[in-house]
């Protein structure tokens, strides 16, 4: 007996979506369920699933919090002007009163979260795609906590970033200790007072000529390159880093391997791969140091693109990696690119497959809530 085409094409579908099904593990197992004692928030990101990670560096924990939802499309068809007014307005205070933290995206709701700080103290809302601003009380939450331990010196300061890579929880931070950029993973699925493991990171800095353990990652994105994981990350003064996954051990150091080159003077903010036109790209907003003495743009919040191919191997890597410009600021290349409609962005994440949703400063003082066309 033999298969038809149409009945072979869907076995082999099948087992595809089963051996992909198999490689990811769920992000959460053994939850409670109550109020999660949240001291700070350093940065907020999104899992599969709606499951929302909150790093926490004032506690040294990370919390992943099963926020629900059904699946809906993404909206934001129009801009939110003036969102911080908006924002403050709700809390009850002013733009001075209140720090915006971080912006993340739900992938199954398509409804944004915003982490801020009203006189201190942690607050997490919601923006869905009409525009509408609610707040998202951490109480009776489904939800896991992890702990991050202490280095040999000292404890953590502060986590720079964090996310799901498949797997496993990872999570960048820094201490005050001579290899004091780390990174903290478990394994998944998640359960409830589950202890990370830690590693300390060593870079080569190629704006600055040298190796360097103390500068912290700000960013960082899991992905994979011939079957192997890799995490890429990226430092003010601006290396694009990528770092082994498989086979490292705690409390290793793990060398780095700095592939790209953005300039110095500047430290990134955001990172994530998209793909288009059948291609894979990475997307990363910075803010430049020296905004005043040379400007990329008319913000000193600017965005690149590029091709995330360059992460792959080859010999161009460390002293030999790929710039962006020379020193006058000039490119050195069409395959990492600015991109002058991301000007102004303070924060962004991944809303769709073809659109960014970021906070956008509206050159008056204020901030716009704006879905961009991705590059």
């Amino acid at each position: 007996m033999t298969l038809s085409r149409s009945a072979f094409l869907a076995g082999f579908a099948l087992l595809l979506t089963a051996a992909v099904a198999s490689a990811d593990k769920p992000l959460l197992d053994k939850t409670v369920t109550g109020t999660p004692a949240v001291k700070s928030i350093d940065v907020i990101r999104f899992g599969p699933g709606g499951v929302l990670l909150i790093g926490d560096g004032k506690g040294s924990q990370v919390f992943a919090v099963d926020v629900g939802g059904a699946e809906e499309k993404a909206g934001f068809k129009e801009a939110v002007e003036r969102i911080d007014n908006k924002i403050a307005g709700t809390l009850g205070g002013t733009t001075k009163e209140v720090e915006i933290v971080d912006l993340a995206v739900n992938p199954t709701t398509h409804v944004a979260f915003v982490a801020v700080r009203k006189s201190g103290t942690p607050v997490l809302l919601t923006i869905d795609g009409s525009g509408k601003i609610g707040e998202f009380a951490l109480e009776n939450v489904k939800h896991v906590r992890v702990s991050l331990p202490k280095g040999d010196k000292s404890p953590l300061s502060r986590i720079t970033d964090l996310a799901w890579a498949g797997d496993r929880l990872l999570v960048a931070g820094l201490s005050n200790e001579e290899f004091g950029s780390k990174i903290f993973t478990v394994p998944g699925p998640l359960v409830n007072d589950a202890k990370a493991d830690i590693y300390s990171t060593e870079t080569y800095h190629v704006a600055h000529g040298r190796w360097e353990t103390k500068a912290p990652m700000t960013v960082l994105m899991p992905y994979e390159e011939d079957g192997k994981k890799y995490l890429a990350g990226s430092f003010a003064c601006t290396p694009v880093v990528k770092y082994p996954l498989d086979g490292i051990k705690p409390n290793e150091k793990v060398k780095g391997v700095s592939m790209i080159e953005m300039g110095n003077g500047n430290r990134p903010l955001n990172m994530f791969s998209y793909q288009k036109d059948g291609k894979s790209y990475v997307l990363m907003n910075t803010f430049r140091m020296f905004h005043s003495r040379k400007p990329v743009g008319p913000s000193p919040y600017w965005t690149v693109c590029f091709d995330r191919d360059l992460l792959s191997g080859g010999d161009k890597v460390n002293e030999k990696a790929i710039w962006r410009v020379d020193a006058n600021l000039k490119p050195l290349t069409d395959r990492i690119k600015v991109v002058e409609t991301f000007h102004g962005v303070v924060h962004m994440d991944r809303l769709d497959s073809e659109r960014a949703l970021t906070l956008k400063q509206d050159g008056k003082g204020g901030l716009n809530l704006t879905a961009l066309q991705l590059p």
